[in-house]
Parts: C-alpha cells; structure tokens; sequence
C-alpha cells in the first residue's frame, strides 16, 4: 500500500509516524508549507516532499505516481476530483465529529458550543463536497462536563483519528478494497469557523451554549 499523505502540524507528524509503525509505504508528503513541522520529519524520514503550488488545493501533478491511497492529516486543503483519480483507490481523510453532523473547520469547537455529550472521528472518502464523502470507520468518546476544544482533541479525538486511520489502512492492505458507507443527509450540520469571541465563549469551562438556553 503505496500512500501520499497530505498534511501538517502535530497531526500530521503523528500519522507519518504511525503509519511508517505500521509498516505502511508513505512515499510522498504534500504540503502547503515548506516549513511545516511535517515537511521536516518526511525529509528527515528520507521522504519526498512536494510543496503545493495552490495552498488551498491539491492537484493530480502533486500526488506521487504509483499512489495506491492518499491520506490527508490536518490539510486544510481542496483534493481535487483529478487528483483522487490518480490514486488507485481515491483518498480519506479523518474529521472529528461523528459526521454527517459538524461538517466544517470547526467541528470541535462547534462540539463544545452544542453542549454535545458524545463527540467522535470519522475516516471518511474525499470527495468533491466538504466532509461530505462515504464513511469508512467510526467511532465516538464521551466529552468531559467542562472541557474545551482544545483538551477534548487531545485527550480523546487526535488518539482516536489516529487509530481508525490505521484501522481503515490496514483493512485495506489486506482485503484490497475501503469500507464505504453513505453519510445520512437528515443529520447533516455544518460547522463554519467561529470569530475568536465566540470560541473563547464556548470554551469557558461553565459556559451555557445559546442553544440550551434557549430550550432550542
């Protein structure tokens, strides 16, 4: 299983490491940064590194040739439909949320907000849509009474996306194919970037979310 993994920051270096732990042939990482923290571990890894020429969006030329998968890790960038083509089974890319609910950027903070009891992460099938492809594995955690965005991913969601990335790969590996199952439209949110106001508000630790305040 020859991957292109596209990413950056911590995550992204966690899934490099976890998948070359695995045994999983990354041959190429593509970033938007050139000094990205993951751009230094794949060179230092002895690991070619492409430089996206459109920060905002992966073309097929940046996809390695002979890409079997590609993996996105805290990319923030648009896989193009030409891109996934060039791989032999197309991408995924993992969201923490239990989508279809919390599409967006800012699905964990949006957790936080909605006063959500169960949060979770998604391996799910880049597509052409945001955060909108068939899901391939997930899986949910309870969120602790006070916690933030930011404690919440690391304690439970970054751990979790890691293991159902190589839950998925290795399934792949072995039976040649991904899982796929359709996201249920009905259940769809969206979670769109909140103003910094906003995430400070529904990060405070007693904070009420205008939702439940309202009995809405």
């Amino acid at each position: 299983m020859k991957i292109t993994l596209a990413g950056s920051r911590h995550f992204g270096v966690e899934t490099l490491n976890m998948m070359r732990s695995h045994g999983i042939d990354v041959i190429r990482v593509v970033v938007a940064d050139g000094e990205d923290r993951l751009a230094a571990a794949a060179r230092a890894a002895g690991i070619e590194v492409v430089v996206q020429a459109k920060p905002k969006l992966i073309a097929a030329s940046e996809i390695a040739p002979g890409t079997d998968l590609i993996v996105t890790a805290h990319s923030h960038a648009l896989v193009s439909k030409e891109a996934l083509q060039v791989a032999k089974h197309g991408g995924i890319g993992y969201h923490p949320s239990l989508l279809p609910r919390h599409r967006g950027i800012a699905a964990i903070e949006w957790t936080i907000k909605e006063g959500d009891p169960i949060a979770g992460g998604t391996i799910y099938h880049l597509s052409e849509r945001l955060d909108a492809g068939a899901i391939a594995a997930q899986d949910w955690v309870f969120v602790k009474k006070g916690e933030t965005a930011r404690e919440l991913w690391e304690r439970a969601l970054a751990p979790l996306g890691l293991r159902l990335l190589a839950q998925v790969i290795d399934q792949a590996k072995i039976s040649g194919h991904l899982p796929s199952m359709p996201q249920d439209e009905q259940f769809a949110t969206n979670a769109p970037r909140l103003d910094v106001e906003k995430r400070l508000d529904a990060e405070k630790p007693h904070a009420v979310p205008k939702s439940a305040a309202s009995g809405a």
